[in-house]
């Protein structure tokens, strides 16, 4: 069989960009690796709160029945998960802002908090009670990101360093927010220095932290607000074996 000349340039220019384009899709930039991962925790919202501890300013509700956590509430809540994760993990969950004409349907404020400890009491978060208002967490040492935050304007990740009064900035966007009665999955990385935040499978924030906060508590944190959560999961990341806290064992 004769192959000319422009035949064989233009299989040549094919197999060349499919390399490409294979080599490309096969090593995405600074991704959260997905692959042998290992269940450190979980809840499906089937049984209850018993795995959380609520810090509420003004009351409201916390309840977990059907496969949701639902959080609705007149003013700041951090609904904290009780263990604490240490070492290379990646916490995943979906959150849905309610707005259905109830008193607390405000679409804002999918706020989290990671690796966070209280220096008060730096092996027992819990040993120092907060209120639920804002600015008792100041005294945390803690990464917050706050998506659709300030009345659905802002999307911002901070660095708390303990101090009252101060909550270092590190990026303060304007997108993503959020859409209501519309699910955002988010998944928080703790790499070693490397923390990422992803929303629906965008990468929010990217950041390198030079003295990094590699362990503590996490929390659903809001105010004035409305959320259903559905499908917590923490997992191990690839690289790194056994549980995050010695002899726990995945949640329900």
């Amino acid at each position: 069989m004769r192959i000319t000349w422009s035949a064989a340039l233009v299989s040549l220019a094919v197999a060349a960009t499919t390399a490409l384009t294979t080599g490309a899709a096969a090593t995405p930039a600074r991704q959260s690796p997905h692959h042998h991962r290992q269940l450190l925790a979980r809840d499906n919202f089937r049984h209850g709160i018993g795995q959380w501890s609520t810090e509420l300013e003004n009351g409201g509700s916390v309840t977990a029945n059907d496969g949701v956590l639902d959080v609705d509430v007149p003013a700041g809540a951090s609904v904290w998960f009780k263990r604490p994760f240490s070492g290379r993990y990646e916490i995943d969950f979906t959150a849905t802002p309610v707005s259905q004409g109830g008193p607390n349907d405000r679409v804002s404020d999918l706020n989290s908090f990671w690796n966070a400890r209280d220096p008060r009491s730096p092996d027992n978060l819990f040993g120092t009670p907060r209120s639920g208002a804002l600015a008792d967490y100041d005294y945390l040492t803690t990464y917050y990101a706050g998506l659709g935050a300030n009345y659905n304007t802002t999307t911002r990740l901070r660095r708390y360093v303990g101090v009252a009064g101060s909550r270092p900035l590190i990026y303060d966007y304007t997108s993503p927010l959020l859409t209501a009665n519309e699910p955002n999955r988010i998944r928080l990385v703790s790499d070693g220095k490397h923390i990422q935040y992803w929303d629906n499978g965008e990468l929010v924030f990217d950041y390198t932290d030079e003295d990094p906060y590699t362990s503590g508590w996490f929390a659903f944190r809001t105010t004035w607000s409305h959320f259903h959560i559905t499908d917590f999961r923490v997992w191990r990341l690839k690289g790194e074996g056994g549980p995050a806290t010695p002899g726990s064992s995945p949640g329900r």
